[in-house]
């Protein structure tokens, strides 16, 4: 026997397949299935994410349109999960799961089976937010699940105990959250439950308490009448979020997923469809002249520049008549003319020299009173210069000096 089993394990690990089992999924009702190496026959995990594993539905490269697949680093496993809808009722599915070992690129394949059964969607439905987990710990943990429904079945929803399950799970951040600032906050679960059964009025309170927070994005600093019961069991909501959708629900109630009754829904499709707009044909679309574009957008600018340039030549022209015709009178400066004259050249005596005061007097009355200065011009000068300017009158001092 112990042979037999032996010879059955290693015919599985050359073929590297293994039949999966057969899950079940329910219409309306949260479905997850945790992707582990038991699955494939590997029983122990030497590196950490060591294993890789990409889900896809049998001969196609995808999943089905309502289920996701995600890996947790956390967990070190994938998880496939989704809602089914309506349209999925009564059908097999078959995924393929193909896992690889980063260790020794070792790849192995195992055939998981579904099957969608049929049920009727919950028509009362209650949508929160909670801000202190992520997807994982809803979908890993069954755990929190259990306590979460206990909350609603005992103390808020007493009526759903019969019925109560989760109906929709999703990542804040896939439902268009922001991530956190810091990588070791957590991202936030939207976790969706309904019933059957209707709203207990300690739920009606709970929606008119929060109902003026809707209009604020996100509020983790409210504080409600039922914060206690969550946080004792490690919830943390934000009441922002918190909806009730049901078939009695106001019309101003935000949906999370997207998706309303059947009712609504039709009436929707309905509407769409009266007010379906009719494209036009590819013929009929207007063609688009460049050239004409072309020649609008330089023939502006081009006059534009054309009037400052004529203006600017104008004015310069202008300007230049005006200096021309200044030209023909006479310069107001001061020109200094320079005669030329036969006299000699006076030399430069000391002031100690007895006969200083003759030369001075003669010096005195040969130069000019005005700006003509009197050079000497003789034969023998080459280079002809004015002569200094005039000497005050003074007194002279003992010594013939003027003070």
């Amino acid at each position: 026997m112990k042979f037999i089993n032996f010879i059955v394990t290693v015919l599985a690990l050359i073929c590297n397949r293994v039949e999966g089992l057969k899950l079940q999924a329910n219409v309306g009702e949260l479905f997850s299935y945790k992707i582990e190496p038991q699955l494939f026959n590997w029983t122990h995990q030497v590196i950490s994410q060591q294993f890789r594993y990409r889900p896809s539905l049998k001969s196609y490269p995808d999943l089905p349109s309502w289920m996701r697949y995600m890996y947790s680093h956390e967990y070190h496993a994938g998880f496939l999960y989704g809602t089914p809808p309506e349209s999925a009722a009564g059908k097999d599915l078959s995924l393929d799961v193909v896992a690889l070992n980063r260790q020794n690129y070792e790849t192995r394949h195992v055939v998981v089976s579904m099957f969608v059964a049929h049920k009727f969607p919950t028509p009362n439905v209650v949508q929160m937010k909670i801000n202190n987990l992520n997807w994982v710990h809803i979908i890993g943990d069954p755990g929190r699940v259990e306590n979460l429904r206990n909350i609603f079945r005992n103390d808020l929803w007493p009526n759903s105990k019969e019925d109560l399950s989760v109906v929709f799970m999703e990542s804040a951040v896939n439902m268009g959250g922001r991530l956190p600032l810091r990588p070791q906050q957590r991202e936030g679960v939207i976790v969706h439950v309904g019933s059957f059964a209707q709203f207990s009025p300690r739920l009606m309170e709970l929606q008119e308490e929060v109902r003026p927070l809707y209009k604020l994005p996100s509020c983790t600093y409210k504080r409600t009448s039922v914060q206690k019961i969550f946080e004792n069991v490690g919830f943390k909501l934000d009441w922002c979020a918190f909806r009730m959708v049901g078939m009695e629900s106001p019309t101003e109630i935000l949906f999370h997923s997207g998706k309303q009754n059947e009712q609504q829904v039709a009436e929707d499709q309905n509407q769409r469809q009266q007010d379906r707009w009719m494209g036009i044909s590819r013929e009929d679309v207007p063609e688009r002249n460049y050239i004409d574009e072309f020649a609008f957008a330089f023939a502006i600018p081009g006059m534009i520049f054309a009037i400052l340039i004529g203006m600017l030549s104008a004015v310069l022209c202008f300007q230049h008549e005006k200096f021309s015709s200044n030209s023909d009178y006479p310069m107001s400066s001061t020109v200094q003319m320079v005669q030329c004259s036969n006299q000699p050249i006076t030399t430069l005596k000391s002031l100690k020299d007895p006969n200083f005061l003759l030369d001075n007097t003669s010096i005195r009355s040969q130069s000019p009173n005005n700006s003509f200065y009197q050079l000497d011009c003789g034969t023998s000068s080459i280079y002809a210069r004015p002569k200094p300017p005039p000497y005050k009158g003074g007194t002279l001092g003992r010594n013939g000096v003027n003070i």
